[in-house]
Parts: structure tokens; sequence; C-alpha cells
């Protein structure tokens, strides 16, 4: 692992500070890191989320993954007011007081989702990697996590983009004995990256690491395909999924995944061109409906905002008729 120094300004009066970071995936990108103070941390959602929790919750205000491949079709970069004019993936504002400002509005905001929502529901995190590079130094998450050992969700759902969740391990697996609790990793296919598209933030094989690791602790694993990217053998890779504990895969296409019906939003990034380059027909929703399709001979599965939330098309009573040659691909490997 690289470690370099990254300029963190804090707060407003006091002098600009420079503190070293690990940096994993991309050394020598600067990153513009600050600690910061806020008011609330618990929002309320609309829109895509509304269908899938009461509230989201994000313990960093940018993210140090935007540079990644997983950023390149992240619809937060087109959030002006998070973004105020700077390149998504080169900042990231670190809530300091977050689990406080959590215990402080977590009873009343469970009230009210309790009665408007039906259930106490947390999205952990919506427009940031709660794991992203910051996490190592700063532990806002962890924080956050052992601050709702005391005052729990009904349902926790943990969104990341890395193995770096296992460093919680401990953590998650008693928060899994206290809640509806649920870990879903991005894992887009299983392919390593697209031509002309960036890295992942963390490699293929360590992400399928993290969900085999986290259902050998009974602990509810979800693969997000999101977006799906254009697959090499899509039996083989759900069958693996599948054999290593993974509960459920959500299956979400930047059309419609993006909060535009067109995925207009993505079209103006380069993923629909490198997917395109791939698979033409990959940037069709007809490719995402004939991927659930293999999918549900493996494993239940979620579409799009339905899946987020858990709720997920069952297994095909059949087996897949190809069943007995992934098997055989499989272990010829």
């Amino acid at each position: 692992m690289d470690r370099r120094e990254f300029d963190v300004e804090t707060f407003p009066g006091k002098s600009r500070d420079r503190r070293e970071f690990d940096v994993e995936a991309f050394p020598g990108k600067s990153m513009d890191c600050r600690e910061i103070q806020c008011r609330s941390i618990l929002t309320r959602t609309s829109g895509y989320l509304k269908p899938v929790c009461s509230h989201s919750l994000n313990p960093y205000l940018g993210c140090g993954f935007g540079i990644s491949s997983c950023g390149e079709g992240c619809y937060v970069r087109f959030n002006r007011w998070i973004t105020r004019g700077r390149e998504w993936g080169s900042f990231a504002e670190v809530k300091m007081n977050a689990a406080r400002v959590y215990l402080d509005t977590a009873a009343s905001e469970a009230k009210w989702a309790r009665f408007a929502r039906g259930a106490f529901a947390i999205f952990l995190a919506s427009s940031t990697d709660p794991w992203q590079p910051a996490e190592t130094r700063y532990r806002v998450t962890r924080q956050i996590l052992q601050a709702m050992r005391d005052c729990p969700p009904d349902t926790l759902i943990l969104q990341t983009h890395t193995d770096k969740v296992l460093d919680d391990l401990s953590l998650i697996e008693t928060l899994s004995g206290i809640c509806e609790l649920r870990v879903h990793i991005s894992i887009e296919g299983d392919r390593e990256r697209l031509p002309g598209l960036p890295p992942p933030p963390c490699t293929l094989d360590r992400r399928l690491t993290a969900l085999e690791t986290l259902a050998s602790r009974n602990i509810f694993a979800v693969a997000c395909l999101s977006p799906l990217y254009p697959l090499q053998n899509a039996d083989a890779f759900f069958y693996r999924l599948a054999a290593i504990g993974t509960r459920a895969v959500v299956i979400d296409h930047f059309i419609e995944g993006d909060g535009t019906r067109d995925g207009s939003r993505t079209g103006q990034t380069r993923l629909p061109e490198a997917m395109a380059r791939v698979c033409p027909e990959s940037v069709k929703l007809e490719y995402r409906d004939r991927v659930i399709g293999i999918a549900r001979h493996y494993l239940p599965v979620g579409i799009s905002a339905d899946g987020f939330a858990g709720r997920y098309r069952p297994v095909f009573p059949e087996p897949s008729p190809v069943l007995n040659t992934v098997k055989g691909f499989l272990a010829g490997r």
C-alpha cells in the first residue's frame, strides 16, 4: 500500500493541516479532504430511495472512489449541491460529529419513520462509500455503527464497493443480531474493468472474498450488479456467487437506475460507450432482462429499487439447462 500526503482543510479559521492518508488504487491523484461539523445525519428519503428505506445516512460528503470506475457512472457526480463545481472524486468532507448527531436524533426520526413509512430503515450510504480511503484514518463509519448498537434502526442496509467493509466485521455481525441487516457489495459483473475506464477501487476477487467472508458469519450478503456490466459468462458468474454463500443479487441497469427513465445522466459519461465496445446489446434494457432470467436459476434476484429494498424474485424451481456445463467449466479452470 502506498502512503502519500494529502491536504486536509480543517474548520474555518484554523490553519491548514497536513495529514497522511493510505492511497489504494490511485496513488498520485490529489484529493481535498476537509473536516466538517454536520447539523443532521439522517436524511428522509424521496424519489428513487423512498420505496427502499426511510432514511439515508452519509458519513462523508464526496467520495475518494469517484475517480475509479464506480465513480464513472455514479449519479452523484451530477448533484451540483454536493459537487459545487468540484470534480467528482477530488474531495471528501468528513462529518466528524456524525455519530453524536445520530444518537441525538435517531429516536425522533425512528418515531417519525415508523409512523410515516412503517419502519426505521437506513441506507448507509447513498451518495458516498462508507469505507472509502478517508475512513482508514477517521473511522466515522465505525463510530456510527458503534452508536447504532445503542440505538439500532429496524433495518440497516450497508452499501460499499470495497472489501474494507471487513474492517468492521465484528460490529456488523453484532448489529445483524439486533436489526435486519444486509450488506450490499457492488460487483458490476465478471470483468475486472471495461476498456477506456479507470480500474475499480477494489479488485473483483477481493470483493468476492468479502461476500464469502460475510456469508460465512451468517450475515446477509448481497451482490449488486449496479450498474450492470456486460458479462463474459453469466451462468458461471451467478453459480460462483451462489457457491460462496451470496444470499441474493441486485441487478440494476443504468437505464432507469441513474434517476432518469432513459439513462440520460449516464449517457453524459464514458460508461455506455465502454459497455458498447464490449457488447453492443448491453446498453439496452432488454440485456438486463436476459441477465435476470439467467440469474434466477441460481439466486433470488432484486431488480433496481426493489432489489435495494430487499424485495427479490425467487429462484426458478428448475435448474439451469447449462448447469452441468458450468460446473465442468469451473472445475477445469
